[in-house]
């Protein structure tokens, strides 16, 4: 699905390991993967000042990726000083990565305004998706988890839909992607939730049932791509009731698009996207809409 990822590590997230997993990847379709670590500046001195030493280790821990390269794949290390916000969106483009790999702890609101995240700060830059995976898990699989969890990594996308512009580019991309040779999506759960809170003199049936109507085009769609769809329409809240139906199936990650005209996570503005982002353990690949 993916084929140029570029993964991110500072060595606390525990995206470190995936350097063991090259070939498991290669599994998952990816062609091209390129593990980055950004070393801060050394502010021990009057002078900030490169931290060779720093560097030194941290290609000599991630170079275990260039020990197991299958053939035709393209693996490489980058190790550079910098802030890691830009130095991703630098590298990321210099290699022309297709997705950024990060590492993104479960974090209330205030958490986030009080110590920032290299991860948002990368959502409000790019426009290029982001698969966001939580440290906590990747941190417990054991080496047998991990192999598995790397090949599968866009097996079976749960794909949340509500009828929007931003929406339906969900759904072309996803059309898009299935279109490559060597495909390793095969299974996708599409899922409408309609908001179930009463609204004096607003009926719910005829929204539920233009929801059944449009939801049932678009598990169309995907089936005439011999992909193996499930479609539902759900009633709550829209958070708590994709996390929910995410916990049956057999989901590899959430995959969430997002209108950029809301000013993606604008702590001030509530966002369905941004509140997945943080609850749920499930990876979430996001991608930046555009028209």
């Amino acid at each position: 699905m993916f084929r140029r990822l570029i993964i991110c590590t500072d060595f606390s997230d525990g995206l470190q390991r995936l350097v063991n997993f090259v070939p498991n990847l290669e599994i998952a379709g990816v062609q091209q993967v390129t593990f980055l670590h950004c070393v801060p500046l050394n502010e021990s001195g009057v002078i900030p000042r490169v931290d060779e030493s720093k560097m030194s280790d941290a290609r000599d821990h991630l170079s275990v990726a260039l020990t197991q390269v299958p053939m035709g794949m393209d693996v490489k290390v980058v190790v550079e000083c910098g802030r890691p916000t830009d130095t991703i969106l630098k590298v990321a483009k210099e290699v022309q990565s297709d997705l950024i790999v990060v590492g993104t702890p479960i974090r209330n609101v205030l958490a986030e305004k009080i110590f920032g995240s290299t991860a948002i700060a990368l959502y409000e830059r790019t426009s290029t998706p982001i698969l966001a995976l939580r440290p906590q898990l990747i941190s417990t699989y054991t080496t047998e988890e991990l192999a598995l969890r790397c090949q599968h990594l866009f097996r079976y996308l749960m794909l949340p839909y509500d009828g929007s512009e931003a929406a339906r580019y969900l759904i072309e991309q996803i059309k898009q992607h299935v279109s490559q040779p060597n495909r390793v999506l095969e299974a996708c759960s599409v899922c409408w939730v309609v908001d179930d809170v009463d609204r004096r003199g607003i009926p719910q049936e005829p929204k539920i049932q233009a929801a059944q109507a449009e939801l049932a085009m678009v598990k169309a769609e995907l089936v005439r791509l011999n992909l193996q769809v499930e479609a539902a329409i759900l009633s709550g809240s829209a958070v708590a009731e994709i996390l929910k139906a995410s916990l049956e199936p057999d989901v590899s990650a959430i995959a969430v698009c997002h209108s950029a005209r809301n000013q993606f996570l604008k702590m001030s503005v509530p966002s369905f996207t941004a509140d997945l982002l943080r609850q749920s353990w499930h990876p979430v690949i996001y991608l930046p809409f555009k028209k």
